[in-house]
């Protein structure tokens, strides 16, 4: 019998006027970042604010009118709403550039790129870290007052809900967004339309759809193809983050490259630095290079041009991380496309080559059309200059030009507001201008230990209520009994956080090795199962859905959280956002993180515990190698990688269960006589003035700003100017120098000393053979060091020869250098020829050298 047609009706109350501009505060996502915003709203309906996902914009259409009404009349919520407001009129108004982003000038605009943006839970078009990375990366450029807009897409399928079976397996739930509950906005033209523009695909054209979102200061562009002018498999193109087979993924990168691009031209901004975080929006470099070529630049001056202020960052730490693609699939999707570069087929696929087998990879086009590349912390930095070393094959890995900076998180997202508060009362309101001031952070001591302990507490206890919370409902979904649950509680207590809680929560992909803790585990129970000690550990974190070994991971937490000896002690918790990561981060008592050296390529769950005064333990990999300075936390030396994987696994689960049993859990559970550890509050104190102004994203936007953005528009601007006479004169100069260099030689002409006396002279004469070349074309340096296999003792200094104007009898041209060593002891020296040009951004960057 049929039930009949079921009809939706969306029923939105009417804002008083007293509290219109409740909307205009839900649609800035300064409220990611404001704890007093989100709570303005919580408070007007906590359990709706939980059932839309905590998101201001769905909250207001649902929330019933007569409770508007009621908080209209409220004096206590008035003037908890005016307090709000007058923070977000200040942060607004503000107009002052700070932290070096004063050094750019007013027509400057940075433009970055990425396939995810991670910025609160209600705006679910991320995945993990290299989401959140980039929305605390748009929220310090928004608080430097930096001109910024980034650029995206936006999905109607974020990352997946995460439910957990009895069985532990992992099940997978897509939801569709519904834009009109997203703090977003479709961008209309002078004509009142939607603005659109085209990218072309094999065989049609896909309109394009462009969203903003407001930032603070800044601006989010987000790209949409789900309108109806597409055809139903164009406009599943952006549905989902990450989905789809491989000539998706391509598509989805074309839109976010080529439609980027195209979509900033279309609102009129002419960004002066491209920053391409990721290879994912690598094509926008072929798309600005197009529109040069349409002006009537050469294609390999356009090539310049873009390069010259492209900046390109890489996360990741292994070859195969990089996204690329089949060539033939590259050549059907630009075969238009390369008769607008002025190009064939050939030229363009080898932009994206590495070798002459591979296909078209996006980091490789990332590196050969920018000019500013980066990995993401010290180690790295190294990792991926020897990953790309292909690149400047005549290059040591260490002296070619990507460099590294590393990460940063956004403090005042995942700083929690307990120790914000602690911080007005202790160390001044001034402190929130302060954070990169390392030498203000000492000042740390000030907040009484028995305070400090008694934040970190109370911090916990709010973890265990949301523990409870979460646990609950997963035990009772799957059927579990009410008994049964206690007892896995039995450690979870809000009002008596006695327990030492470690977390660790993250990505389960194999390197990153969530169960390493359960290596060994007769030595685990002796460890944790102490009624006089007790030690609790939460796991959270999604697998991959296509990642068999990552849930794999999991159903081995979960069965090890079965154990009766561990029940309780090991805690799963399904459903890893950002509203949990916030509670963990500042909850958690130490933070494991045992990766599997060096595939760690930063990380920054860390960080954002450290600030809060939680303690790492972790392997020495990523952001951690730089910021541990032995008192901070403890960390897990790696052992040889050319040990076996099982070998490395149990010399490090030794060193772990080591560190658990003489050093965290002794720390923790030595009290003085006012009940806390001493030992336990200087080293969470070290933590927050060691690593909060070092790993803020105050620091690292920062550091992009000096090292790269600024000098950037000052490449762009010698390039482009005189209708790119800059760009021009290098293109038109490296291919002379590339026809040249195959017979560019030295040879020496003097001898060679074995021994001189300190202070004593040395002069060396050369002669090269530079075939057409000019002397001023090159470089001709002594590369002189210690001799040591000490890598740090080593101390290169370099020095240059000078032509004398004359030449040998086979037309080569002489070169001297007088040299006084300031070292003792054996040296060792070198010496070599490079391409130079006073228009290059490193020196270099051609990776041609020549070695006597």
């Amino acid at each position: 019998m049929s039930s009949g047609t079921t009809f939706l009706l969306e029923v939105n109350p009417r804002i008083p006027r007293r509290l219109a501009r409740l909307e205009e505060l839900a649609s800035d996502l300064w409220y990611s970042w404001d704890r007093p915003t989100r709570h303005l709203f919580s408070r007007l309906h906590p359990s709706l604010w939980d059932a839309v996902g905590h998101s201001p914009k769905a909250f207001l259409k649902r929330v019933d009118e007569q409770r508007l009404l009621q908080a209209a009349d409220d004096p206590l919520f008035l003037n908890t709403f005016n307090r709000v407001l007058s923070a977000f009129d200040s942060y607004r108004d503000e107009p002052l550039r700070r932290n070096g982003s004063e050094w750019l000038r007013q027509n400057d605009l940075v433009a970055y790129f990425c396939a995810e943006f991670g910025f609160h839970e209600s705006m679910p078009i991320y995945s993990g870290g290299l989401g959140i990375l980039a929305g605390d990366h748009c929220k310090s450029a928004s608080d430097m007052r930096l001109p910024f807009v980034g650029v995206g897409l936006l999905y109607r399928q974020g990352y997946f809900l995460q439910t957990i079976d009895a069985d532990g397996n992992q099940h997978a739930t897509y939801t569709d967004s519904d834009f009109d509950d997203l703090p977003v906005a479709p961008v209309q033209g002078r004509d009142g339309g939607e603005v659109l523009v085209p990218v072309d695909l094999p065989g049609r054209r896909v309109l394009v759809k462009v969203w903003q979102a407001r930032v603070g200061h800044v601006k989010l562009v987000l790209l949409d193809t789900d309108i109806e002018a597409n055809a139903a498999p164009d406009r599943h193109i952006t549905h989902r983050l990450y989905g789809g087979n491989r000539t998706d993924r391509l598509e989805q990168e074309l839109v976010l490259g080529i439609g980027g691009v195209r979509a900033l031209a279309a609102l009129g901004l002419a960004p002066t630095v491209w920053h391409i975080n990721e290879g994912h929006a690598a094509f926008l470099v072929l798309e600005r290079m197009r529109e040069l070529v349409a002006s009537g630049v050469a294609f390999a001056a356009a090539l310049e041009a873009v390069a010259s202020n492209t900046v390109f960052t890489t996360h990741t730490p292994v070859p195969a991380g990089h996204d690329h693609f089949d060539e033939e699939v590259i050549r059907a999707h630009f075969k238009d496309f390369c008769g607008e570069l002025g190009i064939d087929g050939r030229e363009l696929l080898a932009l994206g080559r590495m070798d002459a087998a591979g296909d078209f990879n996006m980091t490789t086009l990332a590196v050969r059309a920018s000019r500013f590349q980066n990995g993401v912390s010290r180690i790295h930095g190294g990792v991926s200059s020897r990953i790309l070393a292909g690149l400047w094959p005549q290059l040591e890995p260490g002296e070619n030009p990507l460099q590294y900076v590393t990460n940063g998180v956004h403090v005042p997202t995942f700083l929690a507001q307990e120790w914000a508060d602690q911080f007005d009362r202790y160390l001044g309101y001034e402190w929130s201008q302060q954070i990169t001031n390392a030498a203000f952070w000492e000042q740390i001591d000030q907040i009484p230990d028995h305070v400090f302990w008694s934040v970190r507490q109370s911090l916990k206890g709010h973890l265990l209520h949301l523990v409870r919370h979460r646990v609950a409902q997963q035990h009772l979904r799957n059927n579990g009994s009410e008994a049964h649950l206690d007892r896995l509680l039995r450690f979870c207590d809000p009002s008596n956080p006695n327990t030492l809680v470690v977390g660790f929560a993250r990505r389960f992909a194999t390197y990153k090795r969530a169960t390493l803790l359960f290596h060994d585990l007769d030595w685990l129970r002796r460890l944790i199962c102490d009624e006089h000690r007790p030690v609790l550990f939460l796991f959270a974190g999604k697998a991959h859905p296509a990642d068999v070994p990552g849930q794999d991971l999991i159903r081995r937490i979960h069965h090890i959280a079965s154990m009766p000896e561990f029940e309780g002690r090991v805690l799963l918790l399904e459903n890893y956002d950002l509203r949990l990561a916030r509670r963990l981060v500042s909850g958690v008592d130490v933070w494991l993180n045992n990766p599997v050296y060096p595939l760690e390529a930063s990380g920054t769950s860390g960080m954002k515990a450290g600030i809060n005064g939680v303690l790492n333990l972790s392997v020495r990999d990523g952001w951690w190698d730089e910021g541990y300075d032995g008192h901070n936390g403890w960390a897990i030396k790696p052992v040889s990688e050319s040990l076996d994987e099982g070998r490395r696994a149990a010399e490090e689960a030794r060193t772990l269960y080591e560190l658990l049993q003489d050093q965290v859990i002794p720390a923790w559970f030595t009290r003085n006589e006012m009940g806390f550890s001493h030992h336990w509050v200087r080293m969470a104190k070290r933590s927050i003035a060691t690593l909060l102004p070092r790993y803020s994203a105050t620091r690292m936007v920062n550091e992009y700003v000096g090292r790269f953005y600024l000098p950037a528009t000052r490449q762009w601007r010698r390039y482009s100017e005189q209708g790119f006479a800059g760009a021009r004169s290098v293109a038109d100069w490296k291919a002379h120098v590339r026809a040249c260099w195959h017979s560019v030689r030295l040879r020496r002409l003097d001898v060679a000393p074995k021994r001189i006396a300190f202070g004593e002279g040395l002069r060396l004469e050369l002669a090269v053979f530079l075939d057409g070349l000019d002397p001023a074309d090159v470089v001709v340096e002594l590369v002189m060091a210690r001799h040591t296999d000490v890598e740090r003792h080593r101390q290169d200094s370099t020095h240059r020869f000078e032509p004398d104007g004359t030449r040998t009898a086979e037309g080569e041209h002489r070169l001297a250098l007088s040299l006084t060593p300031e070292m003792c002891g054996k040296l060792e020296y070198r010496v070599r020829v490079y391409p130079h040009h006073e228009l290059l951004t490193h020196p270099l960057e051609m990776g041609l050298i020549r070695w006597l």
